[in-house]
Order: structure tokens, then C-alpha cells, then sequence
């Protein structure tokens, strides 16, 4: 029986659901090429973390902006080495919870928890937009962040109205590994041995043309943007991808989870 992506070459990165999302693809027929764009590790050093779940602990924030699931994933075993796990979920139902996306509410519903306030939107901007009725003057507010400079505006324009932000970044990117590999994916999309490729979160766009730039592949990367179809889960990756002039876009129109994005690209791959 004929798959919905039957002949799609399509480009993974790497990511958390890597297996599943590819599994997914191959399953409606596609050939997934599994490129290893972004590791996620743990810290090395763990000391900003450990002191930013003891202010939770002990109650000084009033509310927890959460931007990746990843994130909250990553400071469970934090907590768990000083028998702190237990503390760090009371906390975490006493103050109120702010997502940024479906991600970290998954994240908080996996411990029995749900958010106080949930961005309409999927970016940064998005919580702004969700306390823009609120004074937060004052307020004490923890925000997970993720690793680069992503997060800097929201920082910035909390504190510009008037709030204690405390941040975290919980996890890092191993992101010199395997470069060889991604720049021989560059080069397979630029020859047009690729149909499309897929990005899961924004730091792999960024990964991607930092390969190029390093390789001497700007060239390719540019043809290969323009050959090949390019898919983003949502509204934060494709903001991503149009800062490097990428203008067409495939991706779901709500709902920014595997599912629909498979069933988005394989509306793209049918309109081809």
C-alpha cells in the first residue's frame, strides 16, 4: 500500500524524538536521513542550576517561565542527588507556571502539575504577550532558558518592566560533533540528492549554517535552501529560518507536534 511520503528524501536532525519522528516518516514511506545537527548534554558544571532550584525551594519566585520541555526534564536529576526531587515538585506547584509552548506543559503534566498561564503564541514573545495586562513590577520570576542567546530579549524586556528575573539554562548543545557529517549534508541538498528537510527546534537552523560558514559551503548552503523544501514545526523555527532569508515554509498551521507536522509535510509532498 502506497505511503503518503513515498519517494521523500527528507533530512532529520537530531533531536529528543529523533527515532519517533523518523519512524513516523518511514512509516508513510519516506527515506529519513538521521543528521546529527545538535546533542543535548548534560552540564558539566551544575552549580547555577542547583542554586536556582534552592531559590524555588525556599520560595522566592512567584512565577517559572518555562521555554523548552527539555528544560524542566533536565533539572529533575539535578534536584534528585541531594534528595531534593520531592522539594523541587512541591515548589514548583506553589508558584505559577508559565509555558512558552504545548513542550513544557507536556513536561509539567508528566509530574501532575499544569500551567498557570500558557503563551497564546510559541515564542518568546508570545509570553510577553500573555503578561501584558499584568504589573510585574516586583515580581520574582525564574525562566528557563536554553542554550545561545535566544532568550535574551525576553530577559531583557522583563526586567525592563520591572521584574526580578532569575535565569537557568539546565542543559548544553554538544555542537561541534560530527560537523563532517553535516556538511556533507549541505552539500547532498545543494546537489539536489535530498528533498527536504525538517527542523524541530531553532538551534539546529543556527548549527546548520554555523557548519557552512566554517566549511566554506555559504554557496551551497544558499542553493540548497532554495532547492530543497523546508519544513519547520512551527511558528519559533520558521521566525528562525526567515532571518536567513528562507521565505517558503511548510508547516503545521496549529498544533505543533509531530504528528501534525508529518501530516503537513505530507500535504507538501502531494502538492509538489
Amino acid at each position: 500500500m502506497a505511503g503518503a511520503l513515498d519517494g521523500l528524501t527528507i533530512l532529520v536532525p537530531e533531536s529528543r524524538q529523533l527515532d519517533l519522528f523518523a519512524a513516523m516518516l518511514e512509516t508513510e514511506g519516506a527515506a529519513a536521513l538521521r543528521c546529527p545537527l545538535l546533542r543535548i548534554l548534560d552540564l558539566d558544571d551544575t552549580a547555577e542550576a542547583e542554586a536556582w532550584i534552592d531559590a524555588l525551594i525556599a520560595g522566592q519566585f512567584d512565577d517559572v517561565v518555562w521555554l523548552t520541555g527539555e528544560g524542566l526534564r533536565r533539572l529533575l536529576p539535578i534536584a534528585e542527588r541531594n534528595d531534593r526531587r520531592l522539594a523541587f515538585v512541591e515548589a514548583l506547584g506553589r508558584a505559577r507556571m508559565i509555558t512558552r509552548g504545548p513542550k513544557p506543559a507536556r513536561a509539567l503534566r508528566e509530574l501532575g502539575l499544569a500551567p498557570g498561564l500558557a503563551a497564546l503564541a510559541p515564542t518568546s514573545q508570545g509570553v510577553l504577550d500573555a503578561l501584558a495586562g499584568e504589573d510585574v513590577t516586583k515580581r520574582h520570576i525564574g525562566v528557563q532558558l536554553y542554550p545561545g542567546e535566544g532568550g535574551a530579549p525576553l530577559l531583557a524586556a522583563l526586567r525592563e518592566r520591572g521584574a526580578a528575573v532569575i535565569p537557568v539554562t539546565p542543559y548544553r548543545y554538544a555542537s561541534q560533533a560530527d560537523a563532517s557529517q553535516v556538511a556533507d549534508a549541505i552539500r547532498a541538498m545543494a546537489a539536489g540528492r535530498i528533498d527536504m528537510i525538517a527542523f524541530t527546534s531553532s538551534p539546529q537552523v543556527e548549527r546548520l549554517v554555523e557548519v557552512g560558514r566554517e566549511a566554506g559551503l555559504e554557496t551551497e548552503l544558499t542553493q540548497a535552501f532554495r532547492r530543497v523544501r523546508i519544513a519547520a514545526i512551527g511558528p519559533v523555527v520558521e521566525e528562525q529560518l526567515r532571518r536567513h532569508g528562507v521565505t517558503a515554509v511548510v508547516r503545521p498551521d496549529s498544533s505543533f507536534h509531530l504528528k501534525p507536522f508529518v501530516q503537513a509535510i505530507a500535504v507538501a509532498w502531494a502538492a509538489r
